[in-house]
């Protein structure tokens, strides 16, 4: 990737949280995956809600010249990937998080800090 990144975590969390995605969670698997250096995990209320951060996200990425190696789940919306090579993006419906828990599959990861811009409050 050639933009710095903890400036595109900060881009995607920032996206998420700006379009209503919740349960927002940065795991650095940097020396325990070979697979990336970092997993964003995040929630939608209902299937186009995810398909549409998804979408979101990918736009906002494509405006910093980055575009996903791959992608899956967009046209479903209960599970949406998004594979930066350094960065994975899942985002899940309720319950299909729950069902999956990457978390616990990367349990040695560490949980990354990112500072969110609440805006109007």
């Amino acid at each position: 990737m050639k933009n710095d990144l903890f400036f595109l975590l900060d881009l995607i969390v920032q996206t998420i949280f700006d379009k209503k995605g919740f349960n927002i969670l940065v795991m650095d698997v940097r020396g325990i995956s070979t697979i990336t250096d970092f997993f964003v995990i995040a929630e939608g209320n209902v299937d186009k809600h995810v398909s549409a951060l998804g979408s979101s996200v990918q736009e906002v990425l494509k405006g910093v010249g980055e575009r996903p190696i791959h992608t899956e789940g967009l046209g479903q919306g209960d599970w949406v990937v998004l594979d930066y090579l350094d960065i994975v993006v899942h985002f899940f419906m309720p319950g299909l998080r729950d069902r999956y828990r990457l978390e616990e599959l990367w349990r040695e990861g560490k949980i990354v800090d990112i500072q969110l811009k609440k805006v109007g409050i």
